[in-house]
């Protein structure tokens, strides 16, 4: 394709003019009947038609190097993509739960006429929503006696909400966030398909889109005056702080469903972009009718909500029960006025696409005006006789159902054969309040750059309109416009769609509005710290001690693999050492025959828990649960953290194709070297390119938890089994201990007891003896802040306490650190105190004793930390 640029161009790149005219030539045809936003028409299915004014600007200002350049720019796309982690998750596809975001080279391109209807009409329709809201919430609900909206079309629906009849939200604004999606029809007129009013998508992806395509087209983005975008979020925040119930102070969350929502990525970007916490359900909890962020400083008090969570899902002692992602006690709270939720619950009804049909009636009784943006002709079944001439002829129309509970999809009848039609036209006799018709409007096509060809693709575009409080809306300039994929006409993400930027061109001066902060004074870095909730303060925790499990775990099978395949003869107590190793970190299944019975049996189970599936064994659910810790908490983690885990758990260990018998060994080998590697990067991304925050300093306290009960349980089994009395026991526990090296650096081959007691307990440089492991938690501890861990009705929470820096420790910090070992009350003498039989009973007692520190240590950081539960003699009533 660039050999055929530079010839057109006689062998140079096409500046100006000659861009333009190049584009008209290769643009391809759109299907006739299509709107074709390139050329500013509809198709009559012919190419070489001269381009829309808007267009031939654009590619005569597309910059050094015309279309030669168009290739790299989009491998530069491809790459910053990457580089920025922007991903998609898609919940048809288990194998890749998350794909990289797509977005084409090209923007759409939006003339000012065509932006003004576009963006009066969308600010008159969320204004019309807003009074239908207030309406039947708080006001004499008119729409329902007069006959504007069905009452069973309301009432009806599950989006309706009874239990917020009465309340009304400050100012009375039910949607801060309105979105709409048009589309172009063949006469050149916007038309709205759907509404969302819930929890509306795509302000992030947006955004993100506008970064990376005005990048590349700089000259173009300038020059034809794209209208800006921050203006408008700065709008959407100046708005819910002016009406949060705790002022422009207040702390505002945007509550997401987590990481397995198809637009986690987004949900993190705008959280980020606009200066707020990116929460969980579980991060937040209701006390005493408001609400509180569980951090690692304490409850803290939150006032407003941005809300990415459907109405359903937010409550669930009220709402759905069996809902995991939201905030009991919620509804209670918002009743209360003690929070604010972005947009109110109960909108959820107005989504549905049979509203759409009442709203040009709505609309002049309403607002005493005509509705500007008109909706696609949409007709809902459940009035009697209103869907009978349209089934004479299902091919022109869309059969949508409802709400989502009435168990089918959007079906377009014009994609059907005439003997898929009749099974339809019967679900619509039998059930037809489920049922809406919407005509079909063939979709318009927008230019795209694809296999280094100017395409088409099917689009539609969704504009959000924002509530500035005072009764006014401002339409954000600008959208997330989606395509379909190639040789498709269905719009959908989920389906493999793309998305574009879209610019809207204006005649007036450009907004150069800005949420970048103003620059910091000194003072205001005094006492900044990020916000570490108790949620990912948890994950960081396990993923610590995960990461440790499996470290251990993939050492200690490399260890017992190269035991078992050697020719020394191990002996019945290291046979012994190495059984209850395994089984004891469920390397293992427990029914296994004994090493002692059957070595060969002993290693084939070994090496089959290598496999996944069911019975995999411990070191494969380690590393399973550790990418399950990492995804809760990827927007703290490094890409190449983030890399390295992804890596972790798609490495097979134990290839398919070589599990014959004779050869599981040699692979299972392989494979556990190759993990190795991975996860000691794992580890260096932790303890080297993580911030020393509260966050990962429990990370670290999980990981020093784990090791301290690991190497401990080992190096009592070693005492217990006596293997320890044999040379090649006390060599296997300097290797499991890694510290084979630095023994022999110290000791030749002296293979003395009190020698490897002193190293693997007492030696407080060593990063693998017990010593250096307790002090290192303990020093970690030490740093974490105080937390108060209860409510009263007397008494709020408290305003959280700064992390300890210096100076004595807290009566609340010393009780925490008390339950941790402490390396100082270890002695060599008594570690080598025995009785006639050999046993090492004081130190067997030690280790017993630091493996239950660990764990009570352990019960109650999650007590303090994660789930701020009371104490247990602060229960009620002492009971």
């Amino acid at each position: 394709m660039a050999s055929l640029f530079q010839s057109t161009a006689q062998g140079r790149a096409a500046p100006g003019d000659e861009c333009a005219a190049l584009a008209r030539d290769l643009a391809s045809a759109v299907i006739p009947g299509h709107w074709d936003e390139l050329r500013g028409k509809v198709s009559d299915g012919e190419s070489g038609a001269a381009l829309a004014p808007l267009w031939n600007n654009f590619f005569r200002l597309l910059g050094p190097g015309g279309f030669d350049a168009l290739g790299a720019r989009q491998q530069q796309l491809l790459q910053q993509i990457h580089d920025d982690g922007v991903t998609y998750n898609v919940h048809a596809d288990a194998a890749q739960a998350a794909r990289a975001w797509s977005v084409d080279l090209f923007p759409l391109l939006i003339d000012a006429s065509s932006w003004k209807q576009i963006s009066t009409g969308a600010a008159q329709r969320a204004a019309l929503l807003n009074t239908v809201l207030a309406d039947l919430y708080t006001g004499p609900q008119r729409t329902l006696k007069e006959g504007l909206l069905p009452p069973a079309l309301v009432q009806g629906h599950p989006g309706y909400l009874r239990a917020l009849h009465g309340h009304t939200p400050p100012g009375n604004v039910w949607l801060h966030i309105a979105a709409f999606d048009l589309a172009r029809g063949p006469d050149g007129v916007w038309r709205v398909v759907n509404q969302r009013v819930q929890a509306p998508s795509g302000l992030g992806y947006l955004l993100e889109n506008r970064i990376l395509i005005s990048r590349l087209f700089p000259d173009a983005f300038s020059q034809l005056k794209v209208q800006r975008l921050a203006a408008s979020y700065r709008l959407l925040m100046d708005t819910l702080l002016r009406q949060s119930p705790g002022g422009v102070g207040s702390r505002v969350v945007l509550l997401t469903p987590g990481p397995y929502s198809e637009t986690y990525f987004e949900q993190v970007y705008l959280a980020r972009y606009l200066g707020i916490t990116l929460a969980e359900g579980s991060d937040l909890t209701v006390r005493e009718d408001r609400l509180y962020l569980k951090t690692l400083r304490g409850l803290e008090p939150v006032h407003v909500v941005l809300r990415r969570l459907d109405d359903s899902f937010c409550d669930p002692l009220e709402l759905r029960p069996d809902s995991m992602l939201g905030v009991a006690g919620l509804l209670q709270a918002v009743r209360a006025g003690h929070v604010l939720v972005a947009n109110a619950l109960g909108a959820g009804f107005l989504e549905s696409p049979a509203v759409q049909g009442f709203l040009p009636k709505l609309c002049e009784t309403l607002l005493g005006e005509p509705l500007i943006l008109p909706s696609l002709p949409t007709w809902w079944c459940g009035e009697p006789g209103v869907c009978d001439a349209p089934l004479d002829d299902l091919r022109s129309w869309v059969i949508k159902p409802v709400h989502a509970e009435c168990g089918f999809e959007a079906t377009v009848m014009a994609s059907l054969d005439y003997g898929q039609l009749p099974p339809w036209r019967e679900r619509v006799h039998s059930a037809p309040a489920q049922v809406t018709l919407q005509q079909y409007q063939p979709l318009p096509h927008v230019p795209v750059w694809s296999d280094d060809r100017l395409a088409a693709r099917a689009a539609m575009l969704r504009v959000y309109a924002l509530a500035d409080g005072q009764g006014g809306w401002r339409v954000l300039p600008g959208g997330l416009v989606r395509t379909a994929p190639r040789g498709g006409n269905t719009v959908s993400m989920q389906r493999g769609g793309s998305s574009q930027d879209a610019w809207v061109i204006t005649g007036d001066a450009v907004d150069d509005s800005t949420l970048l902060p103003p620059p910091m004074r000194p003072q205001d870095l005094v006492n900044r710290h990020r916000v570490v909730t108790s949620r990912a303060a948890e994950n960081l925790f396990w993923l610590g001690r995960y990461s440790e499990r499996a470290e251990h775990g993939a050492r200690l099978m490399r260890i017992a693999l190269r035991a078992l395949s050697g020719d020394d003869d191990l002996g019945p107590a290291v046979r012994d050492m190495l059984d209850q190793w395994c089984r004891q970190s469920g390397l293992i299944d427990p029914e296994a025959q004994a090493l002692s019975e059957h070595p060969q049996a002993f290693e084939r189970s070994l090496v089959r828990g290598l496999m996944p599936g069911p019975h995999a064994g411990g070191l494969v659910q380690s590393i399973q649960a550790l990418g399950h810790a990492a995804a809760q908490v990827r927007e703290r983690l490094g890409g190449d953290h983030r890399q390295w885990i992804a890596s972790a758990t798609a490495l097979e260990l134990l290839p398919a194709q070589a599990r014959r018998e004779e050869l599981q060994t040699t692979q299972a080998m392989r494979g556990l070297e190759q993990l190795t590697e991975v996860l000691s990067a794992i580890t260096g991304a932790q303890t080297d390119r993580m911030t020393r925050d509260d966050g990962w300093r429990l990370l670290s306290i999980g990981r020093h938890i784990e090791r301290l009960t690991l190497l401990g349980e080992a190096l009592s089994l070693a005492f217990q089994t006596r293997a320890v009395h044999s040379d090649s026991g006390f060599n296997l526990l300097l290797a499991l201990f890694d510290s084979t090296i630095t023994y022999r650096a110290l000791y030749q081959k002296r293979l003395e007891v009190p020698a490897l007691l002193d190293l693997l307990m007492l030696d407080r440089e060593n990063p693998r003896a017990l010593g250096w492991v307790a002090q290192t938690l303990r020093a970690r501890m030490a740093k974490l802040p105080d937390t108060w861990v209860g409510l009263t009705e007397a008494s709020p929470p408290p305003e959280p306490r700064p992390a300890a820096t210096s100076g004595p420790l807290s009566a609340d910090k010393q009780a925490l650190l008390a339950l941790a070992p402490d390396p100082d009350d270890w002695h060599l003498p008594e570690l080598c105190t025995h009785t006639q039989e050999q046993h090492y009973t004081w130190l067997e007692l030690t280790l017993a004793q630091n493996i239950d520190s660990a764990w009570r240590l352990s019960d109650e950081i999650s007590r303090r930390y994660f789930a701020h539960a009371n104490a247990p003699d602060r229960t009620l009533g002492g009971y």
